[in-house]
C-alpha cells in the first residue's frame, strides 16, 4: 500500500483506547504493522493470512490484540485495502459491545468508495461531447 488514510473515527478511537487499553491497542498496532509489511512485500490484500486477522463485512479486515500481555479485552481495529488504488484506510477500532456499530461503519464506508469508483470508471468510459452521432 503506498498510502494509509484514517477516518475521524478511527483517530477518535485511537486516542480513547491510548488511555483505557494501552496494551490492546499496542498490540493492535504491532500487528497492524506486520499487515502492512505483508502488503508492502507485494502480498495481495485479501490474501495475506495472520493469526490475529478475520475477514468481516464488504471485504473489511479485523485485526485483534493478539500478541498483548496478560488476560487482554477482545478488542479490534477495522480496516479496508483498496487493491485498485493501493489505499489503506483504517476505519475503527472497537470491542465486542461496539462489534455491531463497528461492522455497520465498515460497510457504509466501504460502500461509499465503491460506488465512488464505479462512478469514477462511468465517466471515463462514457464518450465525450465530441463524439460523433451514430449514424450520421
Amino acid at each position: 500500500m503506498r498510502q494509509i488514510q484514517s477516518t475521524a473515527t478511527y483517530d477518535r478511537r485511537l486516542k480513547q483506547f491510548a488511555k483505557k487499553y494501552p496494551r490492546e491497542l499496542a498490540a493492535m498496532l504491532d500487528n497492524l504493522d506486520t499487515y502492512v509489511s505483508s502488503l508492502q512485500a507485494g502480498g495481495k490484500p485479501h490474501q495475506i493470512r495472520h493469526g490475529f486477522m478475520h475477514g468481516e463485512t464488504h471485504g473489511a479486515i479485523a485485526i485483534d490484540q493478539k500478541g498483548a500481555s496478560g488476560k487482554p479485552k477482545q478488542t479490534r481495529l477495522y480496516l479496508y485495502a483498496d487493491a485498485d488504488t493501493q489505499l489503506l484506510y483504517l476505519i475503527t477500532i472497537g470491542d465486542k459491545q461496539s462489534q455491531r456499530e463497528d461492522n455497520a461503519a465498515c460497510r457504509e464506508l466501504i460502500v461509499e468508495l465503491r460506488n465512488e469508483k464505479q462512478e469514477s470508471q462511468d465517466l471515463r468510459e462514457r464518450p465525450g461531447d465530441d463524439a460523433e452521432p451514430i449514424g450520421e
